[in-house]
């Protein structure tokens, strides 16, 4: 093991548990959504970085911009589904997604 990737996944993790702490403690439809865009990050860190140490870089950028692509599908995705969540509720916060109920 590189201490390299000693030092990625380190700071992955801490990407990761700063999203995972943000989407515990936040009620903001936005904030929820840049927790899980920074998990993201981490994950996309863990990729590139074991690609790194294995030796295979250019498998790890290939997956890496797979998922970059996918997540920026699910990105638009969220964000439509956040504005018409706050156009029909005037609001933000998660708690007043009971009143969607048909």
């Amino acid at each position: 093991m590189s201490s390299h990737w000693l030092v990625y996944l380190f700071f992955a993790a801490g990407l990761v548990g700063i999203g995972l702490y943000a989407l515990l403690t936040m009620r903001n439809l936005i904030k929820l959504f840049i927790g899980i865009e920074v998990i993201s990050k981490g994950v996309s860190l863990v990729l590139m970085s074991t690609g790194f140490v294995k030796g295979s870089v250019l498998l790890a950028q290939s997956l890496v911009i797979t998922y970059i692509v996918i997540e920026v599908c699910l990105v638009a995705t969220a964000l439509a589904l956040i504005i018409n969540i706050t156009r029909h509720t005037k609001s933000l916060d998660v708690r007043k997604l009971t009143q969607l109920k048909g």
